[in-house]
């Protein structure tokens, strides 16, 4: 049995996924229950290309990047503690930009 997700990365946050902005993943169960402080470890290990600073910091997602759980805020869901659900869709979207 597994976990299955759909994660998204805009607002130039693909570009440290090799540009792909919609990834399709599966965890493997096991006998902790996967959180979204998992689910960051498992992306930086998994997923970031490079510069995996620009993405997480202190454990977390780096300020300025917005993360939604099914369109609704990660902030209201208990955020890095929340358990992750089977076909959850989660989007991490990037409000810093260059200029």
């Amino acid at each position: 049995m597994s976990l299955n997700l759909k994660l998204e990365f805009s607002g130039g946050a693909e570009l440290l996924v090799n540009k792909v902005k919609n990834h399709d993943i599966t965890l493997p169960i096991s006998s902790k229950l996967w959180t979204l402080r998992g689910l960051l470890d498992w992306i930086k290990d998994n997923l970031l290309a490079e510069r995996p600073e620009l993405f997480i910091q202190g454990g977390s997602v780096r300020p300025g990047i917005l993360v939604l759980v099914n369109d609704a805020d990660w902030e209201l869901l208990g955020e890095l503690e929340y358990e992750l659900q089977d076909n959850d869709h989660i989007v991490f979207i990037s409000t810093l930009h260059g200029g």
